[in-house]
């Protein structure tokens, strides 16, 4: 009798978390919350899955000057692949030497996009020469990681393997103040959209 009366009682506890949970599941707010968990796993899982194919930090980038006009224009969005060895690199005048994404020696919050066109080894290390298409000399760096104005490996994110025009303005813009607005704005908007429809309930089970 008392493993009959266990299994009601653990019947019972299952038929009632199936109805709270379908009773949750009802609830705007909950469905809203879930979908947005959906939504922030698919991109998490996106952004984690490129990066670990590309094999960099830095899969996808925006192009925010135009000294690779007129291969790259400002705001077309850059697919980037990570280097492991100098021989991937190929070096050459426009338009053929590989494009690459590195850091910029004196300031590596910023990175740069610019064709490689000369390697040269010094002491065992690989140094690449750099240019913009659109500038009208080749790049002197100086700073840590660099030598007779050329940047070394080590600087090195990986190599342009295709772009996307003037996708990349999104991004650019959303870095703004006006694009910051934009995202205050809509989250607003969003909110209101959502507890709008509940006061009005409110107020109706009141009346």
């Amino acid at each position: 009798m008392q493993k009959l009366d266990n299994a009601e009682n653990t019947l019972a506890g299952g038929k009632l978390a199936t109805a709270k949970l379908s009773k949750a599941l009802k609830n705007n707010y909950v469905r809203t919350a879930i979908l947005g968990l959906i939504l922030l796993g698919g991109v998490l899982g996106f952004w984690f899955g490129f990066k670990a194919v590309l094999r960099t930090e830095y899969p996808f980038l925006a192009v925010a000057s135009g000294s690779m006009m007129p291969t790259l224009n400002r705001g077309d969005l850059i697919i980037v692949q990570g280097v492991t060895n100098a021989s991937e690199i190929y070096t050459a005048p426009a338009p053929n030497g590989t494009i690459i994404v590195f850091f910029r020696p004196n300031d590596p919050g910023e990175l740069i996009v610019h064709r490689a066109i000369k390697k040269v080894e010094n002491n065992g290390l690989i140094y690449i020469q750099t240019k913009g298409d659109n500038n009208p000399s080749p790049d002197f760096w100086t700073g840590p990681g660099t030598n007779g104005g050329l940047i070394s490996m080590e600087l090195l994110i990986g190599r342009v393997v295709g772009w996307v025009p003037w996708l990349g303005n999104v991004p650019l813009f959303l870095r703004t103040p006006q694009g910051m607005l934009v995202i205050i704005l809509l989250f607003l908007v969003i909110l209101f959209i959502e507890y709008v429809p509940w006061l009005a309930k409110k107020a109706k089970t009141k009346g």
